[in-house]
């Protein structure tokens, strides 16, 4: 843990990237309004500069004159604010959360900034888990909207809803390679698919790589996504879909994101946490953990790839004569 005093040095050390736990209700931005004020109250709470010094000549010109330095009025905290004001920051988020959304949300602080979008362009994948309510259907496909329609679910049983995710997410992955303009049943498919996860090129198109079903006790059920390219929207939209496609209605209850690329629900902190002490050691512990994502992004083979030794002049040497050196 990272003990600090001086509000100049904690200054210079917010630069990173910190992972929250969003409460649903309440939006990104408002968000960030209380996490930034949070900061401003705990930096000014500590040891901040004095007021700059004031210095005046008193005295009679013709005998003599005196010079006093004192404390300037017009740089006092009481004349001019608190030293530490939200809009000395730069907070932004990377990945877009909605307002009904609960469960893990990365900021990033000043230079955390570049972190945060730069891990946005590489797409990462979230996992959602949304809790669904069979029988009646709302305006808005979430639970705070007007009721329009109720249906029966007693037909409605967990192989039934097994099968259903299970052909939604074959149908996905399908999809994934009619994407990359690939058969399914070519060997570049398959290619492609031992390389990792195969992203659209176009990234407003929502793909869901992998939908179960976590727990089913009618009219209750939860199901576990994981999705890139996703919107609020679309997440109460799928929940919605599923009802209907089941013979009866369905509203999400609620939507919550337990993991964000590496950030998982354990990394989050409570809403009773956003204070500077914790932040500065959530940024600490997001710094060790995007080293060791990044690092296992690298390559950790010597040999090179296929596409790499088509390149090279020289001979290749396979596994057999590698084995004969030793």
């Amino acid at each position: 843990m990272v003990y600090v005093s001086k509000a100049p040095t904690v200054w210079n050390l917010l630069k990173g990237v910190v992972c929250i736990y969003k409460p649903a209700g309440i939006t990104a931005a408002y968000v960030r309004k209380i996490l930034l004020g949070n900061i401003c109250r705990d930096l000014c709470e500590l040891e901040t500069r004095p007021p700059a010094s004031h210095v005046f000549i008193e005295g009679n010109p013709s005998t003599s004159l005196n010079v006093h330095v004192s404390p300037s009025f017009a740089d006092h905290p009481l004349v001019v604010g608190p030293r530490y004001q939200p809009d000395d920051f730069r907070c932004t988020w990377g990945a877009p959360i909605g307002k009904n959304i609960s469960g893990v949300f990365v900021l990033g602080l000043n230079e955390g900034n570049k972190i945060v979008k730069n891990l946005h362009m590489q797409r990462p994948t979230r996992v959602f888990r949304l809790k669904g309510l069979l029988g009646q259907a709302t305006d808005t496909y979430f639970s705070d909207g007007k009721v329009v329609e109720k249906a029966t679910f007693r037909h409605v049983n967990r192989s039934k809803l097994d099968t259903l995710v299970a052909s939604i997410q074959a149908a996905h992955q399908k999809q994934m390679f009619h994407q990359s303009g690939v058969d399914i049943q070519s060997q570049t498919a398959y290619e492609l698919a031992v390389q990792g996860l195969i992203k659209p090129a176009n990234s407003k198109i929502p793909i869901l790589y992998g939908i179960k079903c976590i727990h089913f006790e009618p009219p209750n059920f939860t199901i576990e996504v994981q999705c890139i390219n996703e919107h609020e929207v679309y997440l109460k939209t799928l929940v919605h879909d599923i009802g209907m496609k089941l013979h009866s209605v369905a509203t999400c209850t609620s939507i919550q994101c337990i993991r964000y690329d590496s950030f998982t629900l354990e990394h989050a902190l409570l809403r009773k946490h956003w204070t500077l002490q914790h932040l500065m050691d959530s940024m600490s512990e997001s710094s060790r953990l995007l080293k060791e994502t990044e690092a296992d992004k690298r390559q950790k083979s010597a040999f090179l790839v296929k596409s790499d030794m088509s390149r090279l002049k020289a001979p290749v040497v396979n596994n057999d004569e590698i084995e004969t050196l030793y």
